[in-house]
């Protein structure tokens, strides 16, 4: 190998490598979100109007799901905490009412602001069937809130269509850009329409590789769609996502 493709080589695995570490987390941030949602409304039906929002965020170990009111000043109705399995049966939640936590609050201070410019900008297409999911990320100095775009039937995959918000340290918004300018819909529920493989492309401003929204979402939906791969074509690469052992490789297209 070349000096040149060992370089290229080094600088295309540092980048899938974060890109991958972004999707995970949101991934898991999701499943909790999910779940805790779920066991909130089984567990606390008559609780549901009172419901202000609700936001996931890693804690060590756990991952929380935290549900707040519709107050002025929100409060936490009740926290729910997952362990690396998200089995509803070991989640542990706690239901006293109590103020956010420093860093909860930082947590609700950008969802609250990334809500607002949904409602009020047109850069976001809200389409028919979907909703749009909110995942607000902090890490250290870094404050991000993706937008996914989430179908709201079964069988459906839903590609594209997302995101991103980043704030600076004093959570002003500092740049707001649509990751997909497209959507991809794809069905898996139909005995008909069962695939292996799946595939999507990639226009030069979404960039070379795949992007950490899109695996988030392969990693939700794989095991039920029952997929194997799904490959994303770029005009410099072609990123391939294996959905049984959720690792990324990433080659130029002329090796591929």
């Amino acid at each position: 190998m070349s000096l040149d493709s060992y370089l290229l080589a080094q600088d295309t695995d540092s980048i899938t490598s974060s890109i991958v570490a972004e999707g995970k987390k949101m991934y898991r941030s999701e499943m909790a979100s999910w779940y805790g949602t779920d066991i909130f409304l089984e567990k606390y039906p008559d609780q549901k109007s009172n419901i202000g929002g609700y936001f996931s965020y890693e804690d060590g170990n756990l991952t929380k799901c935290l549900f707040f009111s519709r107050t002025e000043i929100p409060k936490v109705l009740a926290t729910i905490s997952f362990d690396s399995t998200y089995s509803t049966s070991t989640a542990k939640i706690d239901d006293i009412s109590r103020d956010f936590t420093p860093y909860e609050n930082e947590i609700y201070v950008i969802r609250k602001k990334a809500l607002q410019l949904i409602n009020s900008d047109t850069l976001f297409k809200v389409y028919d069937n979907t909703n749009l999911n909110l995942i607000p990320l902090i890490k250290e100095t870094e404050k991000k809130v993706y937008v996914l775009t989430g179908p709201q039937s079964n069988g459906v995959v839903i590609l594209g269509n997302d995101y991103l918000l980043t704030f600076d340290k004093d959570n002003n918004l500092i740049e707001k850009k649509q990751l997909h300018k497209n959507i991809i819909t794809i069905d898996y529920g139909q005995a008909d329409l069962k695939e292996v493989s799946t595939i999507h492309t990639h226009l030069p401003e979404t960039g070379d590789f795949i992007t950490s929204t899109d695996i988030c979402t392969l990693m939700l939906y794989e095991k039920f769609a029952k997929w194997n791969q799904h490959y994303v074509i770029s005009e410099n690469y072609v990123s391939i996502w294996d959905c049984e052992k959720n690792i990324l490789a990433a080659l130029t297209r002329d090796a591929w």
